[in-house]
């Protein structure tokens, strides 16, 4: 009984500082650019766009379809870099209880 008593207590720790570490990513953020800079996306841990800068040279350019592929590019380096963040954090925690790549609700 007493060693299930501690595995429950482990279980219930885990869980608290898997919500912190939840709480938290919102704040972590990781920031990815394409076309050499001229674009950069920064993602949060919950994997939300929360700023794109485009720099002013390409917009001179009147390109409308390259400035288009740098934005999705630049989008999808910042979201899964957010990713890798986020299960980078998430493992911290778990410590190997939960095997890498299991899709956790929230990421």
């Amino acid at each position: 009984m007493k060693g299930m008593q501690n595995m429950m207590k482990q279980v219930q720790k885990m869980q608290q500082e898997m919500e912190r570490v939840q709480a938290d990513l919102v704040n972590k953020v990781v920031t990815e650019e394409s076309g050499g800079g001229m674009v950069k996306a920064t993602a949060n841990g919950k994997k939300e766009l929360v700023s794109l800068d485009i720099n002013e040279d390409i917009i001179k350019e009147n390109d409308k379809e390259m400035l288009e592929d740098l934005v999705v590019a630049a989008i999808n380096k910042a979201l899964e870099s957010a990713g890798k963040m986020a299960e980078e954090e998430i493992a911290s925690v778990t410590k190997g209880m939960i095997p890498p790549g299991l899709n956790i609700p929230g990421f």
